[in-house]
């Protein structure tokens, strides 16, 4: 009889549940389809995992460690933060989906507690606070109400694609939205009185 890898068979539960949950939500992701794709007992992913909602929130903790280990909190730079923000949404488009599943979803009195996920937003506006203190971030605005205007432009350009198509058209270049995108980053965060355009386009 073939020994059973633990980890490898988690691991493909984890990519299949990934793409189901994306796709569907919660209410509609099937532990039939995920079992099947990931070539898996669906009994086996219940005892992993417990119930559907339990592995929804173990896939998305699994998402948000791999995106803290693969875009910098660094502030600084701004441009940098912008490319490595938009760049990872484009190549795993599951992430915001997820968030978004989450949010439509999960009542919060409901929602699993996220300790992880709060101290990695505290990290980002430490960052911001510290880079506050050094002058190279605007002063008048609370560390966290700039976090959260980046995050959002960041986010909405990866993830409202319809309606990106229907305010810019379909042809509208995506390397022209990121230099526009750069350009409202810094003016958000620049103090008084600094260029926001270095380019002087």
């Amino acid at each position: 009889m073939p020994v059973r890898d633990a980890e490898a068979t988690k691991a493909r539960i984890f990519e299949a549940a990934t793409a189901e949950f994306a796709a569907y939500g919660i209410a509609g992701a099937r532990v039939d389809r995920i079992a099947q794709h990931a070539h898996a007992n669906k009994q086996l992913i219940y005892a992993y995992f417990g119930d559907k909602e339990t592995l929804f929130y173990k896939v998305l903790e699994k998402q948000l460690v791999e995106i803290a280990a693969s875009v910098s909190t660094e502030i600084t730079d701004l441009d940098k933060w912008v490319d490595e923000h938009i760049d990872y949404h484009r190549d795993h488009p599951e992430l915001l989906r997820l968030l978004m599943w989450e949010e439509l979803e999960v009542p919060k009195e409901r929602a699993c507690r996220h300790d992880a996920r709060a101290a990695n937003y505290q990290r980002k506006k430490d960052n911001i606070a510290e880079a506050q203190g050094k002058g190279l971030v605007r002063g008048d605005m609370p560390a966290a109400v700039i976090l959260m205007f980046l995050l959002g432009m960041v986010n909405s350009v990866s993830s409202m694609q319809r309606a990106r198509g229907l305010v810019l058209g379909e042809d509208f270049d995506a390397e022209e939205l990121r230099y526009w995108m750069k350009d409202a980053v810094r003016r958000i965060a620049a103090r008084a009185g600094d260029d926001a355009d270095p380019d002087g386009r």
